[in-house]
């Protein structure tokens, strides 16, 4: 009895090479949990499209990476001096945010970030004369821009792109390659049209593993079922039951990611009022749970355990039996899942 990710492959590949039409040299991004598929599926699928460079987050996943991908592997994780050396081939190239960074990588290869309006992290304007003699003892990649999602002040993400090519073109910096993320097709295609002698390559992992919702599904095996009378107690705290109904033991606990979740930015009235009122149903023990049964989301009975979830299911609903599966809305990138099966 399993927590199990389901994958419509032919559905699921079919967005891939629709994605990559879109973005011609796009750069398959693979870090984290690899967007809830995992390492190894993910260098696999990037090897079945082609692709020359796979994304990663940092030297680790590069490490763990190394041996099941066999193209060039792009670490976004800026280097800083004084990090933990980790051994990998020639093939990895390391991303740049300054100055001291570059003169830290003598011989390798690297891509230079600049600093978008993200603000995160980047190469400034005003050090951009001194890149001229540090990029001597490098191999230069290229030069990259991470941009921002959203733009509430209405500005132009391709704009932004234009300035900064600009810059380092005024600069004297050699602009064959440009990496860029969160651009759409038509944005990437101006800019390619307007800047022909400069390879722009987009690094994209969300849109392109996860961008067909339709492509999968989370299910979770019923365990156990116990029914149980208004006012008995249950579980590790001994709570009463509101009503009568059903406790349903699933798979799925805080190990595989349920209960978790990440802050979210609401924007507008109707989010926030709803972000307030779970807030309010949590204080008293009223979390719903990313759990469907009988066409609803039911309620945790009580917070998830390791690897089990124990929901209420009212008197009036369905009987779960043992080994139905309950689809669950789970974040791929937060969640782990027991096995995956194509389909």
């Amino acid at each position: 009895m399993a927590l199990t990710l389901y994958v419509d492959t032919a559905r699921w590949r079919a967005h891939h090479k629709h994605v990559q039409e879109q973005f011609p040299g796009l750069v398959p991004v693979c870090k984290g949990n690899g967007y809830g598929f995992g390492h190894e599926r993910l260098a696999e699928e990037a090897t079945r499209l082609g692709s020359d460079v796979l994304a990663v987050g940092t030297t680790y996943e590069a490490a763990r990476i190394k041996d099941f991908f066999g193209g060039d592997l792009l670490v976004l994780t800026p280097y800083r001096r004084g990090e933990e050396p980790v051994p990998l081939p020639d093939r990895v190239v390391r991303s740049v945010s300054s100055i001291d960074g570059v003169y830290g990588l003598v011989g390798a290869r690297v891509v230079i970030e600049v600093m978008s309006s993200m603000k995160r992290h980047g190469i400034a304007e005003q050090d951009l004369p001194q890149l001229h003699a540090a990029i001597e003892n490098v191999r230069l990649e290229g030069f990259a821009i991470h941009l921002p999602l959203d733009r509430t002040d209405g500005s132009d993400a391709v704009e932004e792109v234009i300035g900064w090519m600009d810059r380092l073109r005024a600069a004297r910096l050699p602009l064959h390659t440009m990496f860029v993320s969160h651009l759409k097709a038509d944005e990437l295609a101006r800019l390619q049209q307007q800047f022909p002698q400069t390879r722009f390559r987009a690094r994209i992992g969300t849109r392109l593993w996860l961008g067909d919702h339709d492509a999968t599904e989370y299910r979770g095996a019923v365990l156990d079922v116990t029914r149980v009378a208004k006012g008995e107690r249950f579980g590790y705290r001994q709570q009463k039951a509101a009503s009568d109904g059903f406790l349903v033991v699933v798979a799925g606990g805080t190990s595989h990611g349920v209960g978790l979740e990440a802050p979210k930015a609401l924007h507008g009235v109707m989010p926030r009022a709803k972000g307030v009122a779970r807030a309010g149903l949590a204080t008293v023990n009223r979390n719903l749970s990313p759990f469907v049964w009988s066409g609803k989301q039911r309620w945790f009975a009580e917070p998830p355990h390791m690897q089990v979830s124990i929901l209420f299911v009212p008197s009036d609903a369905a009987e779960p039996s043992v080994g139905d599966e309950l689809v669950a809305h789970l974040r791929h990138t937060t969640t782990q899942f027991d096995r995956i099966l194509d389909r």
